[in-house]
Order: C-alpha cells, then sequence, then structure tokens
C-alpha cells in the first residue's frame, strides 16, 4: 500500500485549533471545547472546490461546525451525529429562519415571567431527580442557580412559540456550561470555582443577544439547504442516501480515554435528552468505541480489524505493557481492546461509506496521534489511511495540521488531516482486514 507522504502544512501552532473572530458567529451559540475550527473547514472546502451543485457529509457531525461553514457557502450539507445534545445544538445552528425581534421579544416577556418566580421562590427550592442528579458530575452546578435554570426552562417551553423555541433552549445550554455552572474545560470537563448564585436571567439574555445578531448578519445572504440525522456513523446508509455525496470534511473521535458524553453531560440532563443509565447506555452503544467507558461485552466492531498487523500489534503492546506494570483495573483490562473496537468501528464506517459516495468524492478526516494507554505510541492518521486504501479509497496524503502536548507526557503529538479520494472501485476483497 502507498505510504503518505506528510504536508508541512501548519507551524504546528496549538493556537490553529482557536475559534477566530472573524468565525465567530453562528459557532459560538454552542461548540464543544474540543470542536475544530471553521477556518479548517474553509480550507478543504477551498481546496476540493465545492460548490452549491455538490453535496458535503460530515459522519461525525457534532455540533455543526462543517455544516454551519457549508451553509454560510452556499454549499448543501448533510450530517450524522448520535450524541442527542450535540445533534440538538446542530441543528438550531443550522436554522436561521426565526426574526431576531420575535427572539429577543419573547425572550424579554419569558425573562419577566420567570423573575416574578425566581424571586418568590417555593421552599424546598427545584431540583433534578435523583436518579438525573447520579448522571452529572457531582457539584456541576449549585442548588441556587439550578433552581433559577429549572425555573426558565419551564417558562422557556411554555411560553415560547416553536419558531424561536428551540434556539431560546440552545441559548440556556450555552449559559449553563460558560457562566452559570460550576465547570470548567481544560481541555477535560472538570469541577471548577463554585457559584454559589449566578444571574441566570442576564446570562441568558446575552447568549440569546448573540443569537439574534447573528441571525440578522446571515438571514440576508444565500444559504445552503444542511439537515442533521440523528444516527450513528457506521451505519451511515440507514440515513444517507446511495450515491449522493460528493465530499467529506470530519473529525471523528480520537482513540484515547476521554468520555466524550461526559462533556455535554450537564445540559443533556438539563434539556432531558438523557435522564436515566439506560438512555445514557444507549446513547454510548451508538457511538464509536474511542474509550473504554463505551465499550460492551456485546461488541464485535474489532473483528473489522482482526487482520490488520499493525493494529493487533499495537493492541497486544498496550496489554503486554499492562500486564508488566501490573495494572488490574477494570478499565485498564479494556486498553488493547478499545483500540481495536476503534479502529474497526472506523473500518465499518469507511466501509459503509463507500455505498453514498459518487465516484471522484474527496474526503477530509481531522485526527491526532495517541498515547492515552500506558503511553504506546497510536498513529492514528497513519492506521486510518492504511485501512482507507485497502477498501478503495486513494490515499492522497497526510496533511500537519497542529502539534498538542500531551496532557500527561507534555511531548508534542500529531493532528493530523488524512486525505482520501473515493475511485468508484470495491477491491477484490471488499472487506480486506477481516478474517
Amino acid at each position: 500500500m502507498v505510504t503518505a507522504q506528510f504536508s508541512a502544512s501548519g507551524p504546528g501552532d496549538p493556537g490553529l485549533n482557536q475559534l477566530r473572530q472573524q468565525d465567530a458567529p453562528i459557532h459560538r451559540w454552542y461548540r464543544f471545547v474540543l470542536a475544530f475550527p471553521p477556518h479548517l473547514v474553509q480550507e478543504y472546502i477551498a481546496r476540493f472546490q465545492l460548490t452549491s451543485r455538490q453535496r458535503l457529509l460530515d459522519p461525525f457531525c457534532g455540533t455543526g461546525t462543517t455544516l454551519v461553514e457549508a451553509k454560510k457557502l452556499g454549499i448543501p450539507g448533510v450530517g450524522i451525529e448520535a450524541n442527542p445534545m450535540a445533534w440538538f445544538a446542530g441543528t438550531v445552528k443550522l436554522d436561521w429562519t426565526p426574526d431576531p425581534g420575535q427572539l429577543l421579544d419573547c425572550a424579554e416577556h419569558i425573562s419577566q415571567v420567570a423573575s416574578q418566580l425566581i424571586d418568590n421562590p417555593p421552599s424546598p427550592l427545584r431540583t433534578l431527580t435523583e436518579e438525573s442528579q447520579k448522571l452529572i458530575l457531582k457539584n456541576s452546578i449549585s442548588p441556587l442557580p439550578l433552581h433559577k435554570t429549572l425555573i426558565l426552562l419551564e417558562q422557556i417551553r411554555l411560553h415560547a412559540p416553536p419558531m424561536v423555541a428551540n434556539h431560546l433552549q440552545l441559548a440556556l445550554a450555552k449559559a449553563v456550561v460558560s457562566s452559570i455552572s460550576n465547570l470548567r474545560f481544560g481541555p477535560e470537563v472538570g469541577i471548577g470555582k463554585t457559584r454559589v448564585d449566578a444571574p441566570v436571567l442576564a446570562d441568558w439574555l446575552q447568549e440569546v443577544g448573540t443569537i439574534a445578531a447573528d441571525l440578522h448578519q446571515f438571514q440576508p445572504f444565500k444559504q445552503g439547504p444542511a439537515i442533521v440525522h440523528r444516527g450513528d456513523a457506521r451505519q451511515v446508509l440507514t440515513v444517507i442516501a446511495p450515491n449522493s455525496i460528493d465530499a467529506v470534511i470530519t473529525s471523528p473521535p480520537y482513540p484515547n480515554e476521554k468520555d466524550y458524553t461526559r462533556t455535554t453531560r450537564l445540559e443533556s440532563v438539563l434539556l432531558g435528552f438523557i435522564q436515566t443509565k439506560d438512555e445514557l447506555r444507549l446513547l454510548k452503544q451508538g457511538l464509536i468505541r474511542s474509550n473504554t467507558r463505551n465499550v460492551f461485552k456485546v461488541d464485535q466492531d474489532d473483528r473489522w480489524v482482526s487482520s490488520h498487523r499493525e493494529i493487533q500489534a499495537i493492541a497486544n503492546s498496550i496489554e503486554e505493557r499492562r500486564l508488566a506494570l501490573g495494572k488490574t483495573s477494570g478499565f485498564e483490562r479494556l486498553y488493547h481492546r478499545a483500540v481495536k473496537l476503534y479502529f474497526g468501528g472506523m473500518a465499518k464506517h469507511l466501509a459503509d461509506l463507500r455505498l453514498v459516495l459518487r465516484p471522484g468524492a474527496q474526503l477530509a478526516y481531522v485526527v491526532g496521534d495517541q498515547k492515552s494507554y500506558l503511553q504506546v505510541l497510536i498513529p492514528t492518521g497513519r492506521l486510518l489511511g492504511d485501512i482507507a486504501q485497502g477498501l478503495g479509497y486513494q490515499l492522497l496524503g497526510i496533511d500537519l495540521f497542529r502539534t498538542r502536548l500531551s496532557s500527561i507526557t507534555k511531548e508534542p503529538m500529531r493532528e493530523e488531516v488524512v486525505l482520501l479520494r473515493w475511485s468508484g472501485r470495491f477491491p477484490d476483497r471488499p472487506y480486506p482486514f477481516m478474517d
């Protein structure tokens, strides 16, 4: 198989991953802390020479970075996202139909009604159910801000017309994680300084004002049609029509120990997307197995790479090191299996994706090398490129996006963009790494 040549496309500056001020509109309504930046999407849209006559897919849509950029440029876009909170955020960020004035007027009315209820609190304060409280990080939000937030959410649902209700709820989710709760991101989610109280209504109105300003700015421009499907990226054929996609720009999860559901857990619980452990488990089952906290006994994605020698060798090295170090926790015992399940899931995704791509379709996958599992190097980009070649894709190269410092060892790690083209021809063995 062809070996990719790394492109010196950037200086490896960690700041390359930051949201630039000129790109902030729409994106700033709500973002993952680990989201890739809009300017990277812009670069590959330009390099792929995409126009309004083509259709762009993001199968790991997150909160909609790729699709928002496509919409701004008038390019039709479609996404797939399994996390319900991210799916909701991406869907709202692609809806530019609300009248900004109506949005502000409605928010002001709701704020006045909620203020009266907050100023005359019942006893005891409103709170989450016991089961819901077990789903969020302990001390994620203090009792009084939570009480105010629940009152405001109730009034949004009672008084907001359908045209603006989702935008008002997304503004509340953004306010909760950025200024109302006790959460901190750096990049792991954790608990920071306790906010005994918070100006919930004022913080929410500020976020609503941001949404209204962005709508006023972008509504006059031609917009590309866009939709986000709630689904599993390993099952693209359930939501995407065959032979309908001209390009893919995406950033799948990386193989590490980050539980991506924790990043959105508080707002997911508050807005009612996850309320029980069973619902959380169901969510995790729909995700690529990128960490040991969403590995299940019944998982079989690893069979897709059962004959891939390098992936098997990496998994074996992790298990050998675990044994040598005497690591015996339940999660540590799953490290080697998580790696195989991750690449197996990506292999299944790329295999099914072939059927929805048009011949000549161009693809960009933003991924990062990892050492999360006992410091064994996982060259994610190179391995995905190798899997893709075996499935009939052409590997055009692997661009260096940036280098970042490992959170544990502080050594530089590569973050890359794997560039592919779908040839339109299936190999003799359509699933070459499966025994």
